[in-house]
């Protein structure tokens, strides 16, 4: 059990026995990749990443969410998970869907700048500060992030915490940060909420990237759609740092 840094190299010969059945193995998380595609609350013409975006599992939402004048920008690390990814775009017949295959830390995104971000099951990523920065630093101010994910469950519930990281074991490279696992990500979003799901043992979160002093009155709305408003959001504050 690794409480250590992310292992790259351990997460694409993992992801390469995954790839084949990936699809199959997300329907239990189905309904948080639909809620967390809705809490961005997506626009004709915006911009989007999918950070960790495996096989594009999200793709068709995002896509027919910003339509054919917007733009959705995966990342993937695994060479695997990218083949299907591309061969999905390819199906679809999407000109505006593109797959970048690189690590996190060193992705080149192009000239795009994003109107919102996608973090949906991507632990690692959000256990590397400099793999935000590097991901943050092309949000545009007051950017929408939404995510979901694994996270540790309540003390009382250790059984269910046990379990869930049975499951997620080759999902995942460490479960250093399972307690908070969105932490590094509130350096950037300093509104950032999140919810307990899954029996406590997942989470969704959203927020919107810290704008310059001078544009925060242009933030967009930081709460809820109607179908999913919800009594127990709890606020995670840090230390305000905005990306230069």
């Amino acid at each position: 059990m690794n409480f250590d840094c992310p292992d790259s190299a351990r997460a694409v010969v993992n992801y390469r026995e995954l790839a084949r059945h990936y699809d199959a193995s997300c329907r239990r998380v189905a309904s948080l990749r639909c809620e967390a595609i809705a809490l961005l609350g997506l626009r004709r013409g915006d911009c989007v990443l999918d950070v960790a975006c495996g096989t594009g599992l999200s793709f068709p939402a995002l896509r027919a969410a910003v339509g054919e004048h917007g733009s959705v920008v995966g990342v993937e690390l695994s060479p695997d998970m990218c083949a299907l990814a591309k061969e999905r775009i390819r199906n679809a017949g999407w000109e505006n869907v593109f797959i970048v295959h690189a690590d996190a830390l060193t992705a080149d995104l192009g000239p795009h700048y994003f109107d919102t971000l996608l973090f949906h099951f991507t632990h690692d990523v959000l256990r590397q500060p400099k793999a935000l920065e590097r991901l943050l630093s092309r949000a545009k101010p007051n950017a929408r992030i939404a995510v979901a994910g694994f996270k540790a469950a309540p003390k009382w519930a250790a059984l269910a915490t046990g379990f869930a990281m049975w499951r997620a074991r080759k999902y995942l490279t460490t479960y250093e940060g399972i307690v908070a696992p969105w932490s590094y990500l509130t350096t950037w979003v300093l509104d950032f909420q999140w919810q307990p799901r899954l029996l406590g043992t997942g989470y969704i979160g959203w927020g919107n990237v810290a704008p310059p002093v001078a544009s925060q009155s242009d933030q967009r709305p930081n709460t809820l759609p109607d179908a999913t408003i919800g009594t127990r959001a709890m606020r995670y504050k840090r230390k305000k740092t905005f990306i230069s």
